[in-house]
């Protein structure tokens, strides 16, 4: 596999409709959005593929907005593990105190008065326009602030769309020796990778890890990988010529993947177990 131009279109292309689903639902909640983009299939160019979501979102009824509104937390509260809105609210963030306490008191009243979370494109925004733009939406009627919401909804989904169909999925990796109570360095990590089911597995990279156990330079995975696998060699952490061979020589993991997103899988180890999971 090598890496497309744009790896996650020629995903998007190819995907089996239930995981594609679950991708678009993370770029928006709203089934009948999701259902629209999946069935304008194929896109020849990303531009496409924006074309199609524009026209899905302008489709949306008021209950598919509000599907879609109900899964976008308050500005300024991101909810944990959300690292989309957490990217986007960026702004926010880094406002002083003042201005997230105002952000909270507006969100209320804007909640109080149109029914839901106050939705606005937040990517590259300082909390003062965020704040500004709150206050200004406040005096529109209720119809006038569901198509504000709609076109909001719409730059939204454009971006997250945009990092789906332009930006390879990223793996990387943190190995903690429980035991000794400290990372595990020198641990030869095997990065690979494979489409569709799992036939024809690929070795994409390979790395140690650092004196943190850290592995994180790994390159982006191909455009057309849906499964990862890492391979962690443990029995070369083993201290010394005569150390016990350790009960596990090899852990193997594999996981699906999408592009525009990055998977972070640490590996904890026991001498006798070990376990994997998907960190931030």
């Amino acid at each position: 596999m090598t890496l497309s131009p744009t790896p996650g279109l020629d995903w998007i292309n190819s995907a089996a409709e239930p995981a594609l689903r679950a991708a678009l639902r993370r770029v928006c909640a709203a089934s009948a959005w999701g259902a629209a983009v999946a069935a304008a299939r194929p896109f020849r160019d990303t531009e496409a593929l924006l074309a199609a979501a524009d026209a899905a979102a302008g489709a949306l009824t008021d209950a598919g907005l509000a599907e879609a509104l109900a899964a976008h937390p308050r500005i300024g509260r991101p909810e944990a593990g959300d690292a989309a809105s957490a990217r986007e609210q960026r702004g926010m963030a880094d406002a002083p105190e003042e201005l997230k306490a105002e952000m909270r008191r507006l969100n209320l009243v804007y909640q109080e008065r149109f029914g839901h979370v106050f939705l606005i494109c937040a990517t590259g925004l300082p909390g003062e326009r965020m704040r500004d733009a709150l206050r200004a939406r406040l005096g529109n009627t209720p119809e006038a602030e569901r198509e504000v919401v709609r076109a909001e909804l719409a730059k939204i989904n454009r971006l997250r769309l945009t990092r789906l169909a332009e930006a390879a999925a990223t793996v990387s990796t943190h190995v903690l020796d429980t035991a000794a109570g400290r990372p595990a360095a020198g641990l030869r990590v095997t990065l690979s990778c494979a489409a569709g089911h799992g036939d024809g597995w690929v070795e994409h990279a390979a790395a140690r890890t650092d004196a943190d156990g850290r592995c994180a330079g790994l390159p982006p995975l191909p455009g057309g990988a849906t499964l990862a696998r890492l391979t962690f060699g443990i029995a070369q952490g083993a201290a010394g010529a005569g150390a016990e061979p350790p009960f596990f020589p090899e852990v193997t993991t594999t996981f699906a993947v999408a592009p525009g997103e990055h998977f972070h899988v640490p590996l904890l180890l026991s001498p006798f177990g070990y376990s994997v999971y998907r960190g931030s």
